[in-house]
């Protein structure tokens, strides 16, 4: 098998239509081409033989290596370490209003001494099923153009000479000094555009360089978070922002798609769509930040999926980003996967999962839209009614839950919980706005639920709520409970259901999902790491119930676990490392969560209140 470096040796870089990875030796494994969910045209990262990658290192193997981001910025930076010198490439992608006006660009700079460099780039399309053709122009660039019915292209520009390899390839290798840089560029071409216009590379690079240097740090420093952890807070927030739709306001759930869960398990699947959980979520991590733009743009994302529904049941729990419903599965078997890690798999199966709980979490975002964002229109209210009656006439339903099982539906407590947030939060907009609604009936069902969770999914044998009706399964998606404010941290139920998650799935500060035996289930074979999102669910709980020393240790100990650039997968393996899609949306939003709560709390304790506003 060939190596494949841990997926925090790779830094993310985007223009906010799509992102590529970077690993800390100067290779690009990973670039969708030109949207989140397009396509590969690098994808070594799931084959480091087919995948195809962008090179760009020092030769020798005497090399070491460190990444860093700018500060307040997406722009990575490599530094390379050799007997003979020092160099750093900069790595980043120009922000464009329009995808199809994607580029990477990629500047090596000789800071000390002496080096050589070697450059291949070996794109290959349609996550390397298509083949190709390379052809070299007159003014030395190489156009990549596509056999595939699509005639997709690209071309490869660059300041330092380059050649053909088995015509398919580009290469090149140089002796730079202390001061001399070598610059290249990939951009998306179209189609029917067969004239090129020369361009001063060196001009474009400088000048791409100082706009998206600028572009970022003003988009921070319109932040209003000045709270502890700000550096780590932000990291997490321009991560979130990478993975956020500039032409359509959509999130996508993580960076990549058939990342395994466990190395060599067949748990890997395509998260490069929007969840409407998980969308929902980052926009309230994106409002307690101050960044109100971000919440605007998805809210009309969310408007256009709603007057698209023939029936408000018609919602699903994810679509691509511009809102397209068709989601079809499939598995690349040419592929053999991270660390053999099969099938690959693209589409999303679980798209047509019918799951209470996105009513709920959708809900929320409009209300907290609505209080701190925005009004939202009476013509808009009248689509969330309809949301809100689907959920009075539905509650009752099994679904797949919030972890998406696949084995049969069940009557998840996950999806009750959102259900009555869902009524909750509209109850709490009409009286805020005075918008005319039913509401003695969603009060009464909004209470029905509450005295269904409250007697059904309690387990006298475990003393806590159980995953799902009739079973004795600790799940960690309870930890919502309070998050959401359906229960309060001082119900003596709710304590002693912090004790058993404690003493089932917690390790230290890193907390399982659920333990499967017994439970619900996907049907798969394999190990999971612990979860990153629970994890700081869990922190986030401590600190709402008054456990501010514990919170803040075990909060600390976790920012621990995260990537020398401070990014987070889904999970946690069991060497520490990090495993499934990278980088994730839910942990990092879950990160300025918990962050955003224990700092205000701290700070409620200096003050000597109980407590201090709270956002929601």
């Amino acid at each position: 098998m060939p190596d494949y470096l841990p997926l925090e040796d790779y830094g993310l870089i985007g223009n906010l239509h799509t992102v590529a990875l970077v690993s800390k030796v100067g290779s690009l494994d990973y670039l969708p081409f030109t949207r989140f969910d397009s396509p590969t045209i690098f994808a070594a990262l799931l084959d480091a033989k087919k995948g195809g990658s962008w090179l760009l290192q020092p030769v020798g193997d005497d090399v070491r290596s460190k990444q860093l981001y700018l500060p307040d910025t997406g722009i990575l930076l490599t530094r390379f370490f050799t007997g003979e010198g020092i160099a750093e490439l900069t790595d980043f992608m120009p922000v464009k209003r329009h995808a199809q006006n994607c580029a990477v660009v990629r500047t090596v700079r000789v800071i000390k001494g002496t080096m050589e460099f070697q450059m291949r780039c070996s794109p290959r399309f349609d996550y390397a099923r298509t083949a190709h053709e390379a052809q070299p122009q007159a003014d030395g660039s190489i156009l990549f153009k596509s056999h595939g019915d699509d005639g997709f292209q690209f071309r490869l520009l660059g300041n330092q000479p380059f050649e053909l390899a088995d015509q398919v390839d580009a290469t090149g290798s140089w002796r730079l000094h202390a001061g001399e840089t070598a610059s290249f560029v990939i951009e998306a071409t179209p189609v029917d555009d067969s004239t090129f216009i020369a361009r001063d590379l060196g001009h474009y690079t400088e000048a791409a360089f100082e706009d998206t240097l600028s572009f970022w740090r003003e988009w921070v420093d319109s932040s209003t978070y000045t709270g502890r952890w700000r550096e780590t807070v932000l990291r997490s927030a321009i991560t979130l922002k990478l993975l956020t739709s500039l032409q359509h306001g959509s999130t996508v759930a993580a960076a990549t798609f058939a990342l395994p869960e466990s190395p060599g398990g067949e748990r890997n699947w395509d998260y490069r769509y929007t969840w409407i959980r998980d969308a929902a979520f980052t926009m309230y991590a994106f409002l307690r930040l101050g960044f109100t733009q971000e919440s605007k743009a998805f809210l009309r994302w969310i408007m256009q999926r709603c007057q698209e529904l023939t029936d408000a049941g018609d919602l699903q729990l994810m679509y691509a980003v511009d809102g397209t419903a068709d989601l079809p599965e499939l598995e690349l078997g040419h592929l053999s996967g991270y660390r053999d890690s099969q099938p690959v798999r693209i589409g999303n199966g679980a798209a047509k999962q019918f799951q209470l709980d996105i009513y709920g979490e959708l809900m929320d975002t409009i209300y907290l839209y609505n209080k701190y964002g925005g009004g939202i229109t009476y013509d808009f209210w009248q689509q969330v009614c309809r949301l809100a009656t689907y959920v009075v006439e539905n509650w009752r339903r099994p679904d797949h839950g919030i972890w998406e099982v696949r084995d049969q539906e069940r009557e998840f407590l996950s999806g009750k919980m959102m259900c009555w947030v869902a009524l909750d939060r509209a109850i709490r907009i009409a009286r805020d706005r005075s918008f005319p609604a039913p509401l003695v009936e969603w009060l009464r069902v909004r209470d029905e639920i509450y005295e269904e969770v409250y007697h059904n999914f309690w387990s006298e044998e475990k003393q806590a709520f159980v995953q799902h009706k009739g079973s004795q399964v600790i799940d960690a998606a309870v930890l919502l409970l309070p998050l959401m404010r359906m229960f309060s941290p001082a119900e003596p139920r709710w304590q002693s259901t912090m004790r058993a998650i404690e003493k089932e799935l917690l390790l230290d500060s890193l907390m399982f999902r659920y333990h499967a035996e017994g439970g619900a289930t996907d049907g798969l074979t394999g190990e999971e790491g612990t979860f990153t999102m629970c994890s700081f669910w869990y922190i986030e709980n401590l600190s709402r119930g008054g456990e501010l020393d514990k919170a803040r240790l075990l909060f600390e100990k976790l920012l621990g676990f995260a990537s020398p650039l401070g990014l987070y997968s889904e999970q946690i393996g069991p060497q520490g490392e990090q495993i499934g899609n990278y980088p994730q949306a839910f942990t990092h939003l879950a990160l300025i969560s918990t962050a955003f709560q224990l700092n205000r709390d701290l700070d409620a304790r200096h003050n000597g209140t109980v407590g201090g506003h709270q956002f929601v």
